[in-house]
């Protein structure tokens, strides 16, 4: 069974999920961006973004950051 992410931000078509590992040094977090985009009849994600994407793109990983200073 996959693991899930412990927390997912999400504004329009760009997401933030934040996944938590325990390590030998403690609590660790790490987080996955991805942008949706559709292909036909399908949704699908990709890494890559644009221009356009970056205010939001911000924005996310300063909530992210904030979420995950909050559950440290």
């Amino acid at each position: 069974m996959p693991r899930k992410p412990v927390h997912e931000i999400r504004r329009g078509l760009i997401k933030v999920r934040i996944w938590r590992k325990q390590t030998r040094s403690g609590l660790r977090h790490t987080l996955a961006v991805t942008r949706l985009f559709r292909n036909g009849d399908v949704w699908k994600e990709s890494s890559r973004f644009g221009r356009d994407d970056i205010p939001l793109l911000r924005l996310l990983l300063d909530e992210a950051h904030t979420w995950v200073f909050r559950h440290s």
